[in-house]
């Protein structure tokens, strides 16, 4: 089973002077357990697209389905779908609201009908899995922890939920390295162990390539590419940077040292692949 996006279009503001279509036609299937990317400008339609998946926002015309359920429909089945899929946004504080870093955590399973063991039991999961100790940070507000602890307690809300599909709009944003490492390693053990399906939305070409083995190039709200990223960074070079995006800078320096004659693999995905590679070719130890 799958998310599938069947012709969706979206109009924000529709029948007044602003509007403005946010969507065009979009059609797209996110398959179970894999890790796309979807990247565009600011205004392209990314975060709009991503807001259909769990029913945040419903096709003005079009249909979604999860598991082959519409999401629109006022059922229980439907209700049950949308819950299939969290959403973590790109600035937690706009995410989290209780009082206490438990109560946030909490919030989701009581609302999917779990027992209060069963809540117990999943907000310790939650918070394990994203390395914060329960006993220290269960009674502190959420509002007076760093960006990246908010973070971690935003995905452990939804880690707790134990969703199939996990959307990621900008993770990384305002985060420090460190903090930005520390996401995404609790993002892909993640994926990892409990083979949720990942939708990150970035405006990161490294994070892109890095991460995720399938790519969606939104621009003025149509899905202009749609594959693996190294393939599209390598063949619409060209495309990219007329719509205003850009290509990985490690992708940059490979081909510039290709072109002063050094044999390097195509799809380097970073900048330690390529130093590898550089040493390699070299003959550098």
């Amino acid at each position: 089973m799958s998310i599938n996006l069947t012709n969706v279009i979206y109009t924000y503001l529709k029948g007044t002077p602003f509007e403005s279509l946010a969507l065009k036609g979009v059609s797209t299937t996110i398959n179970p357990g894999e890790i796309v990317a979807i990247i565009g400008h600011t205004g392209s339609g990314k975060s709009t697209l991503v807001q259909h998946l769990n029913g945040l926002l419903n096709p003005g015309s079009g249909k979604v389905t999860v598991e082959d359920i519409d999401i629109s429909a006022k059922t229980s089945e439907a209700k049950k779908a949308r819950q299939m899929v969290g959403m973590v946004f790109q600035y937690p504080e706009h995410q989290l609201f209780a009082e206490t870093v438990y109560e946030d955590i909490a919030f989701g399973p009581r609302n999917k009908g779990f027992t209060p063991e069963e809540v117990d039991k999943a907000v310790r999961e939650g918070m394990a899995f994203v390395g914060l100790d329960f006993e220290t940070f269960k009674e502190r507000s959420p509002f007076q922890l760093s960006g990246g602890q908010m973070r971690r307690v935003a995905i452990a809300g939804i880690v707790a939920m134990n969703p199939d599909y996990l959307v990621l709009d900008e993770p990384s944003a305002g985060l420090d390295p460190r903090s930005r490492d520390a996401v995404f390693r609790e993002v892909m053990n993640l994926h990892v162990t409990r083979k949720l399906a990942i939708v990150l939305v970035t405006h990161s070409m490294e994070e892109a390539v890095k991460y995720a083995k399938r790519m969606l190039v939104i621009n003025q709200g149509n899905i202009l590419f749609d594959g693996k990223p190294e393939e599209i960074f390598k063949e619409h070079t060209d495309e990219l940077i007329e719509i205003g995006m850009d290509i990985p800078e490690s992708y940059k320096l490979a081909a510039l040292l290709r072109k002063q004659g050094m044999n390097l693999p195509e799809g380097l995905k970073d900048e330690k692949e390529l130093a590898k590679a550089i040493k390699k070719a070299k003959g550098w130890k």
